[in-house]
């Protein structure tokens, strides 16, 4: 039998810790269900829906921001060498700044041409990516939180859930953005999501040593920093309409705002 198995069948037999794992995978799976926040804009016109296009781009983009410099690289930088924090927040960039290069040199080499709509469906794929990433984090970090205790785990849950939201619904608009349909964009969201149930059962059977979560904080904080700074935030410079343009900042900054609050009211 393999250890993992050993580890499952031991905790299995411990009545406490089998109702732990459970408030493990109910809590990873709410998180997840948050995915399905844009079903709220399945009911929307076409039209209008792209009005408000502009508007997600912008809350996503401050969200983004607010979640890495707020929440993720806070917490790294309390048990991290500020140098080693800053060669792994580089080394995310890095990474997705090649990802992004290969999936549009890809593109290009395929269909010959250097097209707008490649250029959207790339960074909405890498967005699901960046976020998957994170999803399986925070699912690592929903179980080290029941691990200590199912307060704590509650806890952490609720931190999870409120910076959540936000995130899931600029995800969603970003996805629409890059042109996926919108069944298919709460799917994909979906899919994404779910890393947070894989990653709390890692998290509870393997990952007890909080380090491999400290190691991958600031490169998944890297990550947001390249997609919201170099695809999100030119998006929205290019609206030369001055009433628009001030409407995506106000977004934007609310985006920062919602992030701020909610990791200052309950902590990291």
């Amino acid at each position: 039998m393999t250890r993992l198995t050993l580890l499952m069948l031991e905790n299995w037999l411990r009545p406490e810790l089998s109702k732990m794992f459970s408030y493990v995978l109910i809590s990873s799976l709410i998180v997840s269900l948050l995915a399905f926040i844009g079903i709220l804009f399945l009911s929307v016109n076409k039209n209008l829906l792209e009005k408000i296009l502009f508007i997600l781009i912008a809350f996503a983009a401050g969200a983004m921001l607010g979640n890495a410099f707020f929440h993720i690289m806070p917490e790294a930088l309390e048990s991290m060498e500020p140098l080693m924090f800053s060669i792994l927040l580089m080394t995310g960039f890095a990474l997705f700044f090649v990802l992004e290069k290969g999936l549009y040199w890809h593109h290009c080499h395929k269909t010959g041409k250097h097209e707008e709509h490649g250029h959207k469906k790339n960074f909405g794929i890498l967005n699901l990516i960046g976020d998957g990433v994170h999803n399986l984090l925070d699912g690592v970090l929903i179980a080290v939180g029941y691990i200590v205790s199912i307060p704590v785990g509650i806890a952490t849950t609720i931190a999870v859930i409120t910076h959540e939201v936000p995130q899931e619904i600029g995800d969603f608009g970003i996805l629409i953005y890059s042109g996926f349909s919108r069944k298919k964009a709460l799917l994909l969201n979906f899919l994404s999501a779910l890393f947070a149930v894989v990653g709390a059962v890692l998290g509870w059977f393997i990952l007890k040593d909080a380090e491999f979560v400290e190691i991958l904080l600031p490169i998944v904080a890297g990550s947001f920093l390249y997609i919201a700074a170099s695809d999100l935030i030119p998006e929205l410079s290019k609206e030369e309409k001055p009433g628009k343009a001030f409407l995506a900042l106000v977004f934007f900054v609310l985006g920062l705002v919602v992030l701020y609050f909610a990791t200052s009211l309950l902590g990291h």
